[in-house]
Formats: structure tokens, sequence, C-alpha cells
């Protein structure tokens, strides 16, 4: 009788749980195949389910030197070890799986759990990194597995709480060395080298201007114009207050997609009410007869430098979120386009995340961020929210690069 039909009568009385009767067969037919990887394996396997480690190991060996490119034969021999208390062979094995497939999470996630016992916390920790970036979504996974993620987890950040003791001291002194310099990268940095800040990078959904830094919160100086946009804070929040008392009339739902489109993260939001918006423009076309209900606004927004691209920008509006509503995270279309906020009506409550960057809204202060980094908005209040939001230049690009923006779209 062949090998392989040998193999298939022992795994039949593996499933009914007659591991003599499986083990013999394995024998016959390693006996007469002494090659077959396949027998060879699963042999080891009855001879670990049945305690003992030496033999699994020996067959494990066999099947590897039978097959040296299959990265299971590998991973078993390493669980053989780990069952012998051998964990330098253990990860030796491991390491011989991974170099043939280095997302192998089993592998990775054993390694990671054989280092750590040795006692080796940085280098699991590091191991334990790898297997999270190669991780697909983890409610996907069984909950064994779940947990063991969760213990790496602990294991990386109190890793991530020892580096940061480290070099503590070191840092203040650096950032003290250099009292007027701008360190907000370097401290984005180091928090991101301790694991405390994932970075965020630009996801247009239309236009990727090229070379453009990924800036969450963009500095108030490279906006010359925001005190007088501010100052026109009363005037701007007496229009809307005036379309409020009027019944809202003109204010639209702000996520309108045809019915034909995918609403993705849209669906709770799309054609409602809770986030609402009155455009004094649209997609670069003034909107007059609420220009002419609102009068100081658009009065002070014809003396800003807004963006203007042709048929598409720029869109000025103000931005209504009820209570206890949330703007899902989502990404803008264009980096040429930078967003401003002026804040009318913030009651407490609500929040704003750009990226890895989180602020409150004040009335009357305006911010400017890149809107192609993931964002997120919510009004956890019990009154609604207001803000006007425009569209403007990307400050770091050059007048003939804006001018090629105004071509191409």
């Amino acid at each position: 009788m062949r090998a392989a039909e040998l193999l298939a009568r022992a795994n039949d009385a593996r499933r009914r749980g007659d591991a003599a009767e499986a083990r013999r067969l394995l024998e016959t037919a390693v006996a007469a195949e002494p090659g077959h990887a396949g027998a060879l394996n699963a042999l080891g396997l009855v001879a670990l389910g049945a305690g003992d480690a030496a033999g699994a190991i020996r067959s494990f060996e066999q099947a590897t030197a039978a097959d040296a490119a299959a990265p299971p034969l590998w991973l078993n021999l390493a669980i053989a070890h780990r069952a012998a208390g051998d964990a330098a062979r253990e990860i030796a094995s491991l390491d011989r799986a991974l170099a043939l497939d280095p997302y192998m999470m089993p592998a990775l996630l054993q390694k990671a759990q054989a280092l750590h016992r040795l006692g080796r916390t940085a280098e699991s920790a590091e191991v334990y990194r790898a297997l999270f970036a190669a991780t697909p979504d983890p409610a996907r996974l069984p909950d064994s597995i779940r947990h063991a993620l969760e213990e790496g987890r602990a294991i990386v950040r109190a890793d991530d709480e020892r580096r940061a003791r480290k070099i503590e001291g070191p840092l203040a002194n650096l950032f003290a060395a250099f009292p007027a310099a701008d360190l907000s990268r370097a401290r984005a940095y180091a928090e991101q080298r301790l694991g405390r800040r994932k970075v965020y990078q630009q996801q247009p959904t239309d236009g990727h201007f090229p070379y453009l830094p990924a800036i969450e919160f963009f500095d108030r100086a490279l906006f010359d114009w925001f005190p007088r946009l501010e100052a026109g804070t009363e005037e701007i929040t007496r229009d809307l207050l005036s379309l409020w008392d009027e019944g809202n009339d003109g204010f639209r739902p702000y996520v309108a997609f045809d019915p034909t489109q995918p609403v993705n993260q849209w669906q709770e939001l799309n054609h409602s009410p809770r986030w609402s918006a009155w455009f004094f423009w649209k997609d670069g076309v003034r909107q007059e007869e609420n220009c002419a209900r609102c009068p100081a606004t658009a009065a002070l927004l014809d003396t800003l430098p807004l963006l203007d691209v042709p048929g598409k920008a720029p869109t000025v509006m103000f931005s209504i979120l009820e209570p206890r509503t949330r703007i899902p995270p989502h990404t803008g279309s264009a980096n040429a386009r930078t967003t401003v906020h002026l804040p009318l009506v913030v009651p407490d409550g609500c929040g704003f995340r750009v990226g890895a960057e989180t602020r409150e809204w004040k009335a009357g202060e305006a911010w400017a961020f890149d809107d192609t980094i993931e964002h997120e908005a919510w009004n956890d209040s019990d009154r609604p929210r207001a803000i006007l939001i425009l569209d403007t230049w990307n400050p770091l690009l050059s007048e003939a690069e804006r001018a090629a923006v105004r071509i191409l779209g």
C-alpha cells in the first residue's frame, strides 16, 4: 500500500480518536516511503498528542529534512521543542519558518512568546510590533489569538515605557538646549518612537499635489489674515443667529450622496439634517441668494484669500452639527487646499481630531488643517455646534504652483 493511502487512512483514524491505529499506519507509511514529509509530519503530530515530545521532534526533523521549504513543518518542530522545554531550538526552528514566510502569524506569535519567557523583553516587543503590523482585523481572529495579542500589547506598552524612562533625561536636555526652536516635529517623532503616536499620511480622494508635507494643524503664522477673520466673529455669528431665528430655511444636509453611489461610513449622515450646511460658496460657485441674506459675512469673505479653482473651489459654509452627533473619520479631496474653521457657537462636549492631534473649538479662534489627513468631529452636548468653514490655499504652495492647480483642477 502506498504511503499516501496509508496517510489518508491514518488521518481517518485520528479523526475517530484512534491514536494507536493512526500511529501504526503512519509508521508503516514511513517504512514504505522514508522521505514522505506528510506522513512524517502526521506521525509527529500523533506523538505530540501523546505527550511524546522527543518522538515528535524526531519525526518533525525528518519531515523538515524531506521538505525544508515548508514553513508549517518548521513551525511544528518549534512546537515540539517548546514541549520539550528547549527554547533555543524552538526559536531557531521559528526563524527557519519565518525566513520562508515572514508574515506567518503563528510563528511570529510563538517567537514573541518564547523570547518573553527567556526574559528577552525588548526583542519580544519588537517581534510583537512586527506581528501587529502583519495582523488583519483582530475582530476576525479566534478568541485565543486575540487574548494572546492583548498580552503582547501589554508587553509592547511596558517596553515603550522602559524606553521612555531611558530617554526622558536626554530629551529634556535637548529641548532645554534649544529654547527658541520649534521642536513640535521632534516631540511628535519622540511620541511615535515610544508608541504613543500614530503618524498619519495624506490620503486625498482626488488631487494629490506631490511633495507637500502632511501637517495636521498649520502654524497660525502662515495665515496673516486670521486676525481679520477672527475680528468678524461677532458679525458672522449675528448672521448665523438670524438664519436660525428665521427657521433654518436654506440649510441642507452636508452629506448628500446620489442613490447610485456607495455611502460607506456616511450611511447614518447621508441626507440627514444632523450635519447641515449653509453655503456661501459651493464648488467654486458663489451662492448669491445666501450671501445676500448674510451681508456682513459675505462682505468679509470677499476680502479673504479663498481657494479659487474653476468649477471646484472654494466651498464656504456654516456647518451645523446637531447634538449627540459624530462625523466619522474621513479624508478630503485635495492637499492643495487648506481647510479653515472659525468656531461660532461651541457648547461643551465638542471636539475635533486631525491625525494624532485632538483639539476643542473655542469661539472666535480660527485654525487651519490639512483635511486630506484622517479627521473626525463630534458634538456630545445637548445643543447644536456651529462653525464657519472655508477653503484657502495650502500655504506651502508657490504662486506658480497655485496657477498649475487652477489649470489642472
